[in-house]
């Protein structure tokens, strides 16, 4: 039988995962965070698409919960407004959202939230400094995820060239920056205080 030996390497053990009902009491109020979120858009003039905290919200999710259910959370706040629910932003929903210049930033929001959530997981650390680092980190994958995929769409919608969509989408930047070290500092501080809702703790190995 083995023990732990001091200076031993620290590894990631399983601990007990949280009940079906908490995870999905968790996925749905992140789905619902992410439809508040929505409500307050401000228009830009440089492109049809306004400024919100849904990425704000979509970043949490997957910090927050880890890959599978932030991505699971923002898939049902789509699911929601896709069957008809006004929770997108500017108060749209239904099959007409399928039409608009923003559907491919929507489209991106779970892969985004699952691409955080990921690399989360990968990658912990004790200090709360470096956890927010790190999460920060895995936040402007996530923007850059969610980049590659609205503005194709963007541009092919509203009928600018690749380079003009992007060159529009970089009046977002600063404020998609503001959001990106909120949702790292509430994160970070989330698992501090919930060092197991990741589902995983660091442990000493055993040799």
């Amino acid at each position: 039988m083995s023990t732990d030996q001091p200076g031993s390497a620290a590894v990631e053990a399983p601990v007990a995962h949280a009940s079906t009902t908490t995870n999905i009491a968790l996925i749905a109020s992140f789905a619902a965070l992410v439809a508040v979120c929505s409500i307050i858009a401000i228009p830009v003039a440089a492109v049809p698409v306004p400024i919100t905290l849904q990425t704000f919200a979509v970043l949490l999710a997957g910090a927050v919960l880890g890959a599978r259910r932030g991505a699971l959370a923002v898939l049902l706040y789509l699911a929601v407004g896709f069957a008809g629910l006004p929770i997108f932003a500017q108060g749209v929903g239904g099959p007409a959202t399928f039409g608009r210049p923003t559907l491919g930033f929507l489209l991106a929001f779970p892969v985004a939230a699952f691409v955080v959530g990921l690399l989360v997981e990968r990658f912990r650390a004790r200090s709360w400094v470096l956890s927010t680092g790190l999460i920060a980190a895995a936040g402007v994958v996530g923007s850059l995820v969610i980049y590659a995929v609205g503005i194709p769409v963007l541009a092919a919608r509203v009928g600018l060239t690749l380079q003009e969509a992007a060159v529009g989408n970089l009046v977002f930047v600063p404020f998609d920056a503001v959001k990106l070290a909120l949702a790292a500092i509430v994160a970070a501080s989330i698992h501090r205080a919930f060092p197991d809702l990741l589902g995983t703790r660091r442990e000493p190995a055993a040799p």
